[in-house]
């Protein structure tokens, strides 16, 4: 019988290595998503791979485009069809050759979904847990995990119930249903209640057939005219001022009633309830613009006095163990939490109090020991929330997996950073290959492997400058080798502010009654650890002040027809332009309007959907992917047709804008914006949803930056920017500064620092820990000083 000398399994001398053992690498050939051209390349298996490049070099196009979309995609088709049909349909990306691929798991900088339902323990089953445990060790018991769940509310039923005889016959009897649930009444498990401004809701003076209605959408011109006028509640004509009680009643808090309106029968209800259906259950952030403005005038939120805002009913919140009840502990930090766990001795919940001990150690191990488990998951920044996201995969018994991290520096203090490292290569030393997008040189140092992307960003990029280990990066002589040892250094004199902006008695989140005064005109930079407070002294006290517009981390929100040319109000004075010069109307110019192609409805493709099959997107013939009409495209302004314009580069449309027939003064401001921010390289017309995290955030910052206020708020602005591009930000702070603005500046990156004209240091440590102002001053006072963990790294970073 002959033997195969290699299907041992050991790796002693003579033996052959197993076949198995050469499938290392994952194989990368003729991908062309986005800008990438045409590029091949061997990503080694179990390693630590960082991507590198300049923001819009191609690197997420790569790494999340390619490799992790194909992975999700080939697991989503091992699903039947019957299941597939209830999945989203990914297509093929646009690659010649993918092997070696294996199960990705994606962790990227996307915020966690605001839902004021969703909190930091609903988010990571920590909550699931802690309900299992009170329903069993909770005294009094009183049910089941559903009765401390703030998601769920109690049920009564009552009713007559049919009963099956063995005779055939049926007897009906009387029944009674209970079900309870941990959803405090009040404030149906939000704790918050809210309270209705009347003044904003209306015009007292006038009546509802005269427009006294100044809710966004509340026309008396349309539908809403017809259903007032046909209810019969209350006179159109009469003042609301006037109205009697019962009218005033019915106009505002009246419950759902069913009348008949011309004939159709419709539900009529009150103004009140019907705005906190349609708007108060939507998170603000997904609001348009006037709506949101309109809910921050008209309506106020106020702890729910029920409740005290725990969410929870009387009932959840009497069951205790050792004194606390459910509210208690997830009011407690988390690492004090652990603490609570650790102490519990109760075999019978062994295992349970096993897997929550476990859970909780991850979230100190990753950094977040400081937040507590009743926190708003839309409160945590873009930093907290890929970290939250990061910890269900920590104690994960699965090896060989493709972990893909979208730059988990962000949001961290460089006294952070090593932690982070760590937990990647606990990642790796388990078996499994981490694929990392960064910036930060001091995750680039822990790479096994370096994938450098560019040259430049958008169609000068999507092409590999270097791939090897860190030495020959560094030797590369490739924009991010020669960039990689850089250091700023301290500004030989400061401005001098102007005046200040006072913060008294700050006590957001773990804020501990902070007074500060920020300088204003001059560049301000608030630093501190993860979890010392930056944040919420900015939103808890200065946002939201007159004058002062904040630039976040929160996604901007579009679809695949929005451009950098509608999100920044670009294409009104490009169309007006085109309209005057050819004497037509604006309309014809746009893709979503009179102008647009008919056969693709102004998308520029054709998807054609295949039931549980991919959805196929081809170039639509008729327009040949310009999105317009082919009578619109003979409109000219300058030589160009409106599609030839969005597909120029901001570079060359700020040219082409500035002289001879096609100038327009207000589209060469915006496209100047736009340069400032480092965006030239962007086309016109370019989907929104092809564009990195970086520069969305410069994107909303050139939108922010041609208006009347003085302070300007920006929320670590070099999030996704290349080493080299910092230098081009901070150029930009600087022009700010001198046209008479004051810029803040939550940031965490050293250079920024370095070029603050005051520093503003929070701390000495994060959640319960932090909270305090440890040093107010000049940079040169901070490093000189080295008396806060921000101050030693500072001067660490400028001396080399």
């Amino acid at each position: 019988m002959s033997t195969d000398t290699t299907a041992g399994t050991g790796t002693g001398t003579g033996r052959a290595a197993h076949t198995a053992d050469s499938h290392d690498v994952i194989r990368v050939q003729g991908a062309r998503v986005n800008n990438l051209r045409d590029i091949s390349i061997e990503i080694p298996k179990r390693r630590l791979t960082v991507f590198t490049g300049v923001s819009g070099s191609g690197k997420s196009s790569l790494v999340f485009g390619t490799v992790a979309a194909e992975s999700q995609r080939l697991i989503n088709e091992t699903y039947s069809a019957f299941v597939q049909g209830f999945m989203p349909a990914l297509a093929r990306p646009e690659v010649d050759l993918l092997e070696g691929l294996t199960t990705a798991i994606i962790v990227d900088q996307e915020r966690m979904g605001a839902n004021p339902r969703s909190t930091v323990g609903t988010a990571t089953d920590a909550n699931a847990m802690l309900r299992i445990l009170f329903s069993r060790l909770g005294q009094p018991q009183i049910g089941p995990p559903n009765a401390f769940s703030f998601n769920v509310p109690s049920v009564k039923a009552s009713g007559a119930i049919t009963i099956e005889r063995g005779d055939g016959k049926t007897r009906a009897e009387k029944a009674t249903y209970n079900r309870l649930g941990g959803m405090c009444p009040r404030c149906e498990g939000t704790g918050a209640v809210t309270d209705f401004d009347l003044t904003a809701l209306f015009d007292s003076a006038k009546s509802l057939a005269e427009g006294a209605l100044t809710v966004p959408g509340y026309s008396m011109d349309g539908w809403f005219g017809r259903i007032y006028s046909g209810s019969g509640f209350f006179s159109m004509d009469k003042p609301i001022g006037k109205f009697s009680k019962r009218e005033m009643q019915d106009l505002l808090y009246k419950e759902p009633t069913k009348i008949k309106v011309e004939g159709i029968n419709i539900t009529y209800e009150g103004l009140i309830p019907k705005i906190q259906k349609s708007m108060l259950s939507k998170d603000p952030e997904a609001m348009q613009p006037h709506i949101r403005a309109f809910v921050d005038r008209a309506i106020t939120f106020s702890t729910c006095p029920d409740c005290d805002g725990t969410r929870l009913a009387p009932e959840a919140r009497s069951s205790k163990i050792g004194g606390l009840n459910i509210a208690d502990v997830c009011a407690m930090q988390i690492s004090d939490l652990a603490g609570w766990v650790r102490g519990l001795k109760e075999p019978s919940v062994s295992p349970l109090l096993t897997g929550l001990q476990h859970l909780l150690d991850a979230f100190a191990d990753i950094g977040l020991g400081y937040l507590s488990l009743d926190r708003p998951s839309g409160t945590l920044s873009g930093g907290e929330s890929q970290r939250t996201k990061m910890i269900r995969h920590l104690g994960s018994s699965l090896t060989d997996v493709t972990y893909v991290f979208d730059e988990p520096t962000i949001g961290l203090h460089p006294h952070d950073i090593a932690r982070m490292n760590q937990l990647l290569l606990q990642l790796r030393d388990k078996g499994n290959t981490v694929l990392v997008v960064e910036h930060k040189p001091e995750t680039i140092a822990i790479a096994d492997h370096v994938v450098d992307l560019g040259p430049g960003a958008g169609t000068d990029g999507g092409t590999v400058t270097f791939e090897g280990p860190l030495d020959g990066l560094r030797a590369s002589g490739t924009l991010t080798g020669r960039h990689l040892g850089d250091r700023a250094r301290l500004k030989d004199t400061v401005r001098p502010p102007s005046s200040s902006l006072q913060v008294r008695g700050a006590a957001t989140n773990n804020l501990r009654d902070v007074d500060v005064d920020i300088p204003l005109g001059v560049l301000v930079v608030l630093t501190g650890v993860a979890g010392s407070g930056k944040s919420s002294l900015i939103t808890g006290s200065v946002s939201g002040r007159d004058g002062v517009v904040t630039v976040d981390q929160s996604p901007i929100r579009g679809s695949r027809r929005s451009n950098p040319a509608t999100y920044t109000g670009l294409l009104e004075p490009i169309r007006k332009a085109f309209a005057k010069a050819n004497g037509v109307k604006p309309a014809l110019f746009s893709s979503n309007s009179e102008g647009a192609c008919p056969a693709c409805n102004g998308a520029g493709v054709i998807y054609t959907e295949l039931g549980v099959m991919a959805t196929v997107e081809s170039v639509c013939e008729d327009c040949g992917g310009r999105r317009f009409q082919a009578s619109v495209l003979e409109y000219t302004l300058g030589g160009k047709d409106i599609a030839e314009v969005l597909a120029l580069s901001v570079t060359d449309a700020e040219t082409f804008f500035s002289e001879g027939e096609a100038r327009t003064p207000a589209a060469h401001k915006i496209l100047g914006q736009l340069a400032d921010v480092g965006l030239g390289y962007l086309h016109l017309g370019q989907p929104l949803t092809t564009l990195s995290g970086g520069e969305r955030q410069r994107l909303k910052l050139a939108t922010k930056m041609g208006g009347k206020d003085g302070i300007y708020v920006l929320d670590e602005p070099t999030t996704g920017l290349h080493l080299a591009d910092v230098e081009q930000l901070l150029a930009l702070l600087d022009r700010l500064v001198d046209s008479g603005k004051s810029v803040i500046v939550i940031e965490h990156h050293q250079a920024v620092m370095a070029h603050a004209d005051w520093i503003i240091d929070l701390g000495p440590g994060a959640g319960r820990d932090g909270g305090r102002i440890v040093f107010e001053g000049t940079p040169a006072d901070l490093v000189a000083g080295e008396s806060t963990l921000t101050g030693e790294h500072l001067a660490a970073y400028v001396a080399g």
